[in-house]
């Protein structure tokens, strides 16, 4: 037994080469190239930033406005979104670096795969329905297409496409809206709009999102295309008495 344990330790050592042979060998070099550049990126979102449908946290970032995605980024950087690993992904990266990286998401267009939805009821499902589709003028809640669009693709240069992302992602962003662990620079409207929200109300509109068919054109709508029915977060209708 002990001497197959020096034949092991022998052997490791052989494998690994000495602390100094280590030391002494050149480093590979590193290519710069824009998928490596991306590695951090992809290792979580894909390769085409088709995000990761069997764990429904990992969103994705294909199609996605360059202008929102950049954002995101800088939102990251700047303390005001956060989640360890994409905090220290962007740590120390400059400006250009992050718009390369936006530009590039945002340019992907490869398929979107369907994620499991939570069991719930059909009333449920119809609530999110008409919260994304109608809102809820009397407690100042807009319809989420009034912002991202009729058909939940987005609105260029900024507002994200909301169909075709996993329930789980989309019931924790709305979460982290509420709880100040997702933030913009002002107005942060989102903030706003998701704290009038109940639990019960973020369970139905991410699930009647999720739930939906993507349509055959995910491109976000033209910038100017949706004129957004809000005074951060106040339904004009409501602040001058009338319906959303």
């Amino acid at each position: 037994m002990r001497h197959a344990a020096q034949v092991l330790i022998v052997w490791l050592l052989l494998s690994l080469g000495s602390p100094a042979r280590a030391a002494d060998a050149p480093a590979a070099p590193v290519p710069d190239t824009l998928q490596q550049r991306i590695a951090a990126c992809t290792a979580c979102h894909g390769v085409h930033g088709e995000g990761s449908p069997g764990s429904g946290f990992y969103p994705r970032l294909a199609g996605k406005p360059a202008g929102y995605l950049s954002r995101q980024l800088h939102d990251f950087q700047r303390g005001l979104r956060r989640y360890a690993p994409m905090e220290y992904a962007v740590r120390g990266l400059d400006p250009a670096y992050l718009q390369e990286i936006a530009e590039y998401f945002a340019d992907q267009q490869v398929a979107y795969q369907r994620s499991p939805l939570p069991p719930v009821t059909p009333a449920l499902l119809q609530r999110g329905e008409t919260l994304a589709t109608h809102g809820d003028a009397a407690r100042g809640i807009p319809a989420c297409q009034a912002c991202h669009g009729a058909q939940f693709t987005g609105v260029q240069p900024s507002i994200p496409g909301l169909v075709g992302l996993p329930y789980d992602y989309l019931s924790s962003q709305l979460g982290s809206w509420r709880t100040g662990a997702r933030a913009t620079t002002a107005p942060d409207c989102m903030a706003q709009v998701a704290n009038r929200l109940q639990a019960s109300d973020i369970t139905a509109v991410a699930a009647w999102l999720a739930s939906r068919e993507p349509p055959a054109d995910m491109h976000a709508q033209p910038a100017g295309s949706v004129a957004p029915p809000l005074r951060c977060g106040v339904l004009i209708g409501e602040a001058v008495g009338g319906g959303a």
